[in-house]
């Protein structure tokens, strides 16, 4: 098959090589406004390089992956399913809740699959935990812990336009709870706080971040998330049961030191996202060449992105109204 791929960047580049890769991947061609940039990519994998996005959507194309910016994804999704092109998108489907139903809206009805991007859901250790719960080994649930650490804060350009410490980075983690548990979020709760960079409180953001969310259930799950964590790469979920817990993410990379000094664990950390989820990533897109194939629905649908995003979005409330509110329903 033949995949296009648009947007060139970092997280782009990498699933560019990646496609190229995969044995059902027959060519890539790729798209990006910065045309040296899509070039030198092309070039790279031994793919080709389309002048503008017309010529990328009639290249005789199987499927699409959008790496783009987040402001160019709802018309970039569109643009796909018009030309019947199975759709890969990154997180998310568009910047605020009132963008992404329009473009459920316009995808209702047109049984083109779109897959996003969500890529725990592909990790060993979260599959793991899916399992545990789905099959009673834990007991019942009560509690989940989730992390999410970056070893430090990417630049403020970056941030300024982010959405925000809980859309940008601990959405991430309100999505793999909701497919763990299996469970809706009824109730989020969230705080903040600041004692890293100004340039965060210039955009009206926060370095750290905590959510409380009440699960449909009645189980509790407390997220935090951090741009300041200096030993490294942090991404847990643990899964406490009535009959025990068991967590996803603690390896020997993990960037953890012991008060008592025991000497576990004792590997490197990783040092981003892209080193500690870079099999969960080859997953993510081999499943995609499988919904490309018509081997299998889309693994993580745009109304499982909006559901995470619709929790992200009553985060951000609730830390500037400090009061918990419901994840805002979907019109």
């Amino acid at each position: 098959m033949r995949i296009g791929l648009i947007g060139t960047g970092r997280i782009g580049a990498f699933h560019a090589m990646t496609l190229a890769g995969l044995p059902p991947v027959a060519g890539v061609v790729v798209h990006d406004a910065d045309g040296d940039r899509a070039r030198a990519v092309a070039d790279r994998i031994g793919g080709e390089c389309a002048a503008d996005l017309d010529g990328l959507l009639g290249a005789n194309l199987d499927g699409v992956v959008i790496t783009a910016p987040t402001a160019a994804h709802a018309e970039l999704i569109l643009a796909a399913q018009r030309a019947g092109l199975p759709t890969f998108c990154e997180k998310p489907v568009a910047a605020s809740l009132e963008e992404t139903d329009a473009v459920l809206a316009a995808l209702d009805g047109s049984g083109v699959p779109v897959h996003i991007g969500f890529q725990r859901r592909f990790d060993a250790g979260y599959q793991a935990l899916r399992e545990a719960v789905a099959s009673g080994r834990l007991g019942w649930t009560h509690t989940l812990r989730a992390c999410t650490f970056d070893p430090a804060p990417p630049h403020p350009g970056y941030i300024a336009g982010s959405g925000g410490i809980f859309r940008d980075c601990a959405v991430h983690d309100y999505d793999i709870i909701r497919w763990v548990t299996g469970r809706e979020v009824t109730e989020v709760y969230a705080t903040g706080g600041n004692r890293g960079d100004d340039f965060f409180a210039a955009a009206g953001d926060v370095d750290t971040g905590v959510t409380v969310l009440t699960l449909d259930d009645g189980t509790l799950a407390v997220c935090t998330a951090g741009r300041y964590n200096g030993a490294g790469y942090d991404v847990r979920l643990e899964v406490c049961g009535s009959k025990g817990t068991l967590v996803a993410g603690l390896t020997e990379e993990s960037p953890l030191a012991s008060a008592e000094d025991a000497a576990w664990p004792g590997g490197t950390p990783y040092p981003g996202f892209m080193e500690r989820f870079r099999d969960a990533y080859r997953a993510e897109l081999t499943a995609f060449t499988e919904v490309v194939a018509g081997a299998r629905p889309s693994p993580c649908t745009a109304r499982d992105a909006r559901a995470a995003l619709a929790i992200a979005d009553a985060a951000s409330r609730s830390r500037a109204e400090g009061r918990p509110l419901r994840p805002r329903e979907a019109a």
